[in-house]
């Protein structure tokens, strides 16, 4: 484990609270000090880390080099805490983040708390870095690759067979196949991850979607 590594850990440590918080804040603080981080990218979950980063590296970019660690919340409701903790109220670092439609408003709350504005609007928070998905993550990657290129990628992942079985579904069948796509990719744990990856390789670099490619273009200043 690299010291950027340990520096995201000490940061999800930290947030999190409890007997070990105060020790978690000490060595974030020393590994901040020794990596010098630019900015922090707050996302979601893990399966978001894994397509900021993926995209980055198909577009010739190491994030943690740059200086530029992409720290997933583990839930939405963290991201005043991390806010908090890495921001000007705590180690007073640059932040940056992406989230999905449903979960602006508590970036919005969270922004404001941790002073960085105040009624803040959509166009408020991307000036600040932080984007919104519509209306996810993998609603924004399916859009983008389009639904026949995510077939072939379900092909490609050896999953054909369980996709067709959960397509016939009874429950499945009124679906659209972009939200029968959708649905399949969130059934399994580690599979949000694994397509994030596979369908970030499968993108075009000019049809990047619009909050990925501005979240990106913010990790660069």
């Amino acid at each position: 484990m690299d010291d950027v590594e340990r520096f995201r850990t000490a940061a999800v440590a930290w947030a999190a609270g409890g007997a070990d918080a105060r020790a978690a804040a000490a060595h974030a603080r020393d590994l901040a000090a020794r990596t010098r981080p630019k900015k922090v990218v707050l996302v979601e979950g893990p399966s978001d880390r894994v397509a900021v980063e993926a995209l980055a590296a198909r577009l010739g970019r190491d994030l943690d080099a740059e200086g530029f660690p992409v720290v997933p919340l583990g839930g939405v409701t963290s991201i005043g805490r991390f806010l908090e903790v890495l921001g000007p109220q705590g180690l007073g670092l640059g932040v940056a983040g992406l989230c999905d439609a449903a979960e602006e408003r508590w970036f919005q709350r969270g922004l404001e708390r941790a002073g960085l504005g105040s009624a803040l609007t959509r166009a408020d928070m991307e000036r600040r870095g932080f984007h919104v998905c519509v209306a996810d993550l993998e609603d924004e990657l399916i859009r983008a690759v389009g639904a026949e290129t995510v077939r072939q990628v379900i092909v490609a992942e050896g999953e054909w067979r369980a996709f067709r079985t959960f397509q016939n579904q009874p429950v499945q069948r009124e679906w659209t196949v972009e939200r029968q796509l959708h649905r399949f990719m969130g059934t399994h744990s580690g599979r949000k991850s694994q397509y994030a990856r596979a369908l970030v390789r499968r993108l075009d670099p000019a049809s990047v979607p619009r909050p990925l490619a501005r979240l990106l273009t913010n990790a660069a200043v």
